[in-house]
Order: structure tokens, then sequence, then C-alpha cells
């Protein structure tokens, strides 16, 4: 069983969107003098009023009289006349995922930091309208086990890229925010990282600590913990604990008795014999059809399970797939996230990130393995990122990339307790490192908690105060998961 690459980068993905700007085009040692845009989503009603600028770097700084790249780069402004002096630079998960995008899914979350503070987004090397880097690949998985086939699928990407996807790792990336911060001008600023973005903040953070005041790192990706053989495990523990809390609910329970056995049984089943069905696609409306096997179940669970809010239509769907045969809603909820895979991540830049970054430390004992073949995941994951990063070039990691991060910058860092793939172990896991930081962890919550419930003000009065040291964090204490949908007559969670 097997799910496309597009749909194994969302990994450490967040809800992206589509933007269109306009800019200025300045250079890698000037200053840069935004001019007014507006950053709009092709995927939502959403839009933004900012100042937008290209910034241009070399692809490898190396060899500044090389190939260049332009970054995009964009201003939010704040709405006090005369903002605090460090804005908030905020940077994106996947890898793959544009900042731009990020901020139009997420600009409520901020307002609260854009009343006193700018906000700069830069689209990241290789993401949005940097340069973005994407790859087609076979509609077919199983041609992912195919070592040749995967060789000349790659060889093909890069080719039809035109560019050397060595230069688009963190390491190269935290260069071209710091020129960006220098060209702005701005002497300090504050971060906030989000999934893979919190491997760049601390990596930013560690290159370059005067010029960071503070950061929340959200959903933490530890520099010394190699991402992928976990990845399994985590999503399977984050749907026990779905299970469980649906099993502990008397309404859910009744409703759903034996919802583990449920969804074992549906993904049997599905392996078996996939389901050729016919529905009304969930974007378009158009009539769609689709061969709906257990690499779709797994794709579309795995992607339920990053919030609360779309865990409490799990237990309503499986329940419906299997024990009322009627998979339909279930089949358009997989259509949902292929689509979005595809608008959201440039895989490209996910892998470059990842076979550089995490391949070389993969160990794959026999233990973590079995340990993978008893979730509903199983080992296809790590056996398609294995079977791509065999192939893919490896880029420019620095020697001191892996090593846990030791600094004294105030940090906020914040988790959600059923998170499916930055669990709260993870921010646990750098916090000996980071004696003026302060963990948050959000019951009943998924990945990613700055827009949900108090956490919002928090934020906020943290980059406010600079130091988390002193602050009042009962209210997180109210935030509880949205209610379980019983039926498709219910209200929306």
């Amino acid at each position: 069983m097997h799910i496309s690459p597009r749909l194994h980068a969302l990994a450490w993905g967040c809800a992206a969107l589509l933007f269109n700007i306009s800019a200025l085009s300045q250079a890698d040692d000037s200053t840069l003098s935004p001019t007014p845009c507006r950053l709009h989503s092709a995927q939502a009603m959403l839009s933004a009023a900012a100042n937008c600028a290209w910034f241009e770097v070399p692809e490898d700084r190396s060899q500044p009289g090389g190939r260049s790249i332009r970054l995009h780069v964009a201003i939010i402004p704040a709405l006090r006349l005369k903002p605090a002096a460090d804005p908030l630079y905020i940077i994106s998960g996947g890898p793959g995922q544009a900042a731009s995008d990020m901020y139009l899914s997420m600009a409520p979350a901020f307002a609260r930091i854009r009343r006193d503070r700018d906000i700069v987004v830069v689209d990241q090397r290789g993401t949005g309208r940097s340069q973005r880097l994407d790859c087609a690949f076979p509609e077919d998985e199983s041609l992912l086990m195919d070592g040749r086939s995967v060789q000349q699928t790659i060889e093909r990407c890069i080719s039809d890229l035109q560019a050397d996807v060595r230069f688009y790792t963190t390491s190269v990336a935290v260069q071209d925010l710091d020129a960006v911060r220098t060209a702005l001008g701005h002497e300090q600023l504050n971060l906030y990282g989000v999934s893979y973005g919190t491997r760049v903040a601390q990596h930013y953070m560690r290159r370059y600590p005067a010029r960071v005041r503070s950061a929340i790192l959200d959903g933490v990706v530890p520099a010394d913990l190699p991402l992928g053989p976990a990845i399994a495990t985590d999503a399977q523990a984050a749907l026990d604990r779905a299970f469980q809390r649906c099993n502990d609910d008397a309404k859910c329970g009744a409703a759903f008795p034996d919802l583990a056995t449920s969804f074992q049984a549906l993904q049997t089943r599905l392996a078996r014999r996939p389901l050729s069905l016919q529905i009304n696609h969930p974007l378009t409306g158009e009539p769609a059809d689709i061969n709906f096997g257990a690499g779709h179940l797994v794709a579309a669970v795995r992607l339920l399970s990053y919030t609360d809010e779309t865990v409490s239509v799990l237990p309503l769907l499986i329940h419906q797939a299997q024990v009322e045969e009627r998979p339909q809603a279930l089949a358009a909820q997989y259509l949902i996230v292929a689509r979005n895979a595809a608008v959201q991540l440039a895989t490209g830049m996910h892998f470059a990130v990842a076979c550089s970054e995490d391949a070389p430390r993969w160990q794959n004992s026999p233990a973590a393995r079995r340990a993978q073949a008893r979730t509903y995941m199983g080992t296809s994951f790590m056996d398609s990122l294995q079977a791509i990063c065999s192939h893919w070039p490896t880029g420019s990691v620095d020697e001191d990339f892996h090593q846990p991060l030791q600094s004294r910058i105030p940090v906020l860092v914040l988790s959600g307790d059923n998170d499916p793939v930055t669990p709260p172990s993870n921010g646990q896991r750098i916090l000996p490192g980071l004696p003026n930081a302060r963990h948050l962890v959000i019951a009943g919550q998924g990945h990613g908690q700055l827009g949900i419930g108090c956490v919002t003000s928090l934020a906020s009065r943290f980059i406010t105060a600079g130091s988390a040291a002193s602050m009042d964090t009962s209210c997180t204490a109210n935030i509880t998961p949205a209610a379980f949908m019983l039926s498709t007559a219910a209200s929306a969670p």
C-alpha cells in the first residue's frame, strides 16, 4: 500500500493558500523599498493589504556571480502609526509551504501582534514565488518501488526545474532571511515558526543570536531529531487517542461503538479491493470517478487528524464507510486532501530539505520497522521517502545543524497534546538548551496552536513583553476540543 509523494510531503505541512501579487525587484546587497500590493487567495475568499518587493540572492551563496534567484518579500504594516522597531518574521512549515500562503490562512491569529508590529513574510527559497520547486511524480505509486523509475522521475524533475536543488536547504535559507533583515534595516526581529518552520527558526537563532529578540516555536521539530522514522508511530498514537476520546464520550461511544475495529476492518477491506466510486467533487461539484483504496484512506485520515475540528468528523466518516457501507463522504475528503497537497507544497523543495537534512541520519533498525508496520500508515511512508532520497542530490547542511540549540533568547514553545506529527515530547526535547523558554501544552489539540482560544492573546503578550516568565497561562485550561459530529444533520463543529 502506497500513497503519492505529494501527499507524503504533507508530513510537516499546515494549511496553505495561493496568492497573487505585484512587486519591485531589488539586489542582494541593497536596501528594500517595498511598494503597495495585495495578497490574494485562490483557494478561499481571503486577501490582505501589504507592501511587496523582490529580493535577488545568489542560488549558490559561495558563487555570488553565478545564477541568482528572486525571493518574494511582503510586509503587512502595523496598525500603529509608529510601529515597534522589531517586527515579527513568520516562517512556515512543510517543508515546501510559502510563508505568504500561511499568513493568509492564519491572518486573524496575528491580528493582535500586528497592532504594534509589522509582520514580515518571506517566501523561503523553493516555495511560493521564490523559485518554487515542484515535481510531477507518477500517479501509480507502485512505480516508487522501481529504482530505475524513481531515478528517471527525479532526473526529469530536476531538469525541468532548472535549479540546483542542493542549495535549497535550511542552512542556506537562514542566510537569505538575514540578508532580507539587513536590507529592511531591522536591527532585531521576533520569530514565529510553525512545524518545519521551527527548525528554520532554531537555526536562525543559532546563526544570528544577536538579531533575535524573542521566538515562538509552534509544533516543534527539534534540531537533533531526524524526521521520518517516527511519523507513522506518532500518527497512530494521535489516532488512538482520538478513538479513545470518542469511546469515553457517552454519545460518541454509543453512536460509533468499537471504532478502532471498524477502522481496521475498513482498511483491510480497501487493501484487498479498492472501491470504484463516482461522487460529486467537493470543490467543483462536477462528477468525479475515484478508485478509493487503502492508500487514499490513509491519506485522508492522517490529514484529518491534524486539528481537533477535523478529528471531530472522523468517527462519523469511518462509521459511514465501514458499517453503513457509504464511503462517498470519506472519498470526498481524500479529494480535498489531494487537491490541497498540489496547491500547498513545493514537492521538490520538500525533498531538497528532507533528503539532505534527515535521510543521512535515518537508521533502519528492525525494531523501528516493526513499529511502523503496526501502524495504520505502515512502512509505506518511509519506503517512499527512502526510494526518492536514494537518488535525490544532497545539499548544503551546516556542520552544527543537528546540534541541540543552546540559547538564552526568550522562547514560547507551543504543543498540542494530540498532535500527530510534532507531539509535545518534541517541545520538551528542546527545553534543556533554552533556559528562558516556557512550554505550553494545549489539551485535545492537534498541529499548530497559535489560532486556538486564548493562545492568540498569549502570543501577543509574549511578544510585547519579550518574556514568558511571569505570563498567566491559566486560560489555556478552558480550551476544549471540538465536539464529535454524530450525524450529517448535526451542526458543523
